[in-house]
């Protein structure tokens, strides 16, 4: 499989969210607390849509070896993290509530960030990361990074990334649709930083993830 034209669409999307950001930047500058070596997004709780995944995956095979090797190992240590979050989060299966604010008081390392507290796959990093720290619109809801300035009860342009979803949903159907598989349902699933970097992606067209 060929994924070439889909790559071309997804960094259309990509695009749209430095742009955006670019255009936040020069209007609310002050607001926005982005800098070198702040991780606090890298640190930040999401998934990947299978299309992300599988450009994330082509993009970290061109990496250096002993780049690759320490990220693999960082995969590791976020794979525990994740596997001690679920074990607390089943604490607290009968109280939603108290589920999503466990979950949004979670802070997991992403593997894709080194020692030096640098992205090793900056210039392909997801649209999630691209626009943390300006205000986005998520289930309806706006939302923005706690360093930022933006302040509650004005008007800031927000960036609506469930629409960007929505695109990132469509191009996994047309990804999966080599595979015969249930593609509406498995196009909508999630994949962490850490399982795009391990599977290959003939499993991860195969795999179901969560």
């Amino acid at each position: 499989m060929n994924p070439t034209q889909l790559f071309a669409s997804y960094e259309l999307l990509m695009d749209q969210a430095d742009q955006a950001f670019q255009e936040t930047r020069k209007a609310h500058g002050a607001c926005i607390r982005c800098e070198r070596h702040c991780s606090d997004c890298c640190h930040a709780m999401f998934g990947l849509f299978l299309i992300e995944a599988a450009y994330i995956q082509q993009h970290f095979s061109k990496l250096g070896t002993k780049t690759r090797e320490e990220a693999i190992l960082r995969c590791g240590e976020a794979d525990r993290d994740l596997e001690r979050l679920e074990k607390r989060l089943k604490a607290h299966e009968n109280d939603p509530q108290m589920s999503s604010y466990a979950l949004a008081r979670e802070r997991i390392r992403c593997p894709l960030l080194d020692a030096s507290e640098e992205c090793i796959l900056y210039p392909h990093r997801p649209i999630t990361c691209r626009v943390y720290g300006i205000p986005t619109r998520i289930q309806g809801k706006g939302r923005v990074c706690g360093k930022s300035r933006f302040g509650k009860g004005t008007p800031y342009p927000t960036f609506d990334l469930d629409s960007i979803y929505q695109s990132l949903f469509s191009l996994s159907k047309e990804i999966l649709k080599e595979t015969g598989a249930d593609i509406l349902e498995r196009a909508s699933l999630l994949i962490s930083v850490s399982k795009a970097l391990n599977t290959p992606l003939e499993e991860l067209l195969e795999k179901d993830f969560e």
